[in-house]
């Protein structure tokens, strides 16, 4: 039997029931049961891919309305189910959403991500826009206790952005050009460095972005409608561009992010575009500069990585968030759009100081 806390009457979710409709309303508690572990939510980050959904368009895996949205989240542990044995109650946990089968080739061959039947939590099933959310115990990793919620719930995006640094190969010295300074570019400016980049320059064409691009790693900041990378290397001796990373998932930014790396040099195409988009390639110019094209999708086998960066409090996180919304105030975030920064939902309230 589970170890649970009995519960008066339902909790509040927003709830999606289809393109363009969320509502804020009593939803049935989740039960846990085997190896399931209840969490309360106290942070939820609003993804790109929630406002896809929303709009109408699919996520990294199918959504089945009425459904509560949300898979960045974290909280403190509610229940246990009765064959959970790592995690107890009152640990404070964050999420990683995706489960796949764990018996077709792709699982088998070690990548879950590619499974035609991945399951993702506040995809697939109900999330984290919401009081309590449950999840399977392979699925929950611990956060230290004096750690924010919202920077927990900041480990599902960094741990697809530590996929996509592990794709683009980084080594020690590197020139690192990252297009787009919204939140993901900015986790990637903090991952490049650390992987060792000597120079990182961050593509932002909204110059009030620049000044943290500065502070979390960024060596140079430009507005690409003022200044091209070309021009700037030249200017300030930079020899090549060794990698370049697309986090906006606009067509003319990924020609960008292959016109300006360097021969031998390897382009990451992480930002999300619309399914049917479609860019210019010329062979012969990928030919003649032996360029390494790659891409990301989610986070295979990094989610635990992530928990630990947001443990060692290495990374700033908290400055990224731009919006703190209550759950009342949901409806909010897709008008908002994320156009500042990330957006975070509190489901059980707005901590009192970013906690």
């Amino acid at each position: 039997m589970a170890q649970e806390k009995k519960k008066e009457k339902d909790m509040k979710a927003a709830v999606f029931y289809e393109p363009g409709v969320v509502k804020v309303q009593d939803w049935p508690d989740p039960q846990v049961s085997g190896d399931e572990v209840l969490i309360r939510v106290m942070a939820s980050g609003v993804c790109g891919t929630d406002l896809h959904i929303f709009d109408g368009a699919k996520g990294a895996s199918e959504c089945y309305p009425p459904v509560v949205l949300g898979h960045e989240f974290s909280g403190v542990v509610e229940a246990v189910g009765p064959d959970v044995k790592g995690v107890k109650i009152g640990d404070h946990v964050t999420v990683d959403p995706n489960r796949g089968c764990g018996v077709c080739p792709d699982c088998q061959a070690g990548n879950p991500h590619f499974c035609k039947d991945m399951f993702a939590t506040g995809v697939g099933g109900d999330g984290g826009f919401a009081q309590l959310a449950k999840a399977r115990e392979e699925q929950v990793y611990q956060i230290r206790k004096d750690i924010p919620f919202e920077q927990a719930a900041m480990s599902e995006p960094l741990a697809c952005c530590l996929h996509g640094i592990d794709q683009a190969q980084i080594k020690t010295g590197d020139t690192v050009l990252i297009i787009g300074g919204g939140t993901i570019g900015l986790l990637m400016v903090q991952l490049a460095k650390m992987a060792g980049a000597a120079t990182i320059i961050l593509s932002e064409p909204l110059e009030n972005k620049h000044e943290l691009g500065r502070k979390v790693g960024a060596d140079y900041c430009i507005n690409p409608m003022k200044t091209t990378p070309f021009e700037l290397i030249e200017k300030e001796g930079i020899a090549r561009i060794d990698v370049s990373i697309e986090c906006v998932g606009r067509t003319n930014t990924m020609q960008d992010a292959l016109t300006y790396v360097s021969r031998g040099g390897h382009v990451l195409f992480f930002g999300l575009t619309p399914p049917d988009a479609e860019i210019l390639l010329k062979p012969y110019e990928v030919f003649q500069k032996e360029l390494m094209i790659t891409s990301s999708f989610v986070n295979p086998h990094t989610q635990g990585r992530a928990a630990g960066l947001v443990n060692s409090g290495k990374l700033l996180l908290s400055e990224l968030i731009s919006e703190r919304l209550s759950l009342d105030e949901m409806t909010k975030a897709f008008e908002i759009r994320g156009r500042n920064g990330k957006m975070m939902v509190f489901p059980n309230g707005l901590p009192e100081c970013g906690a």
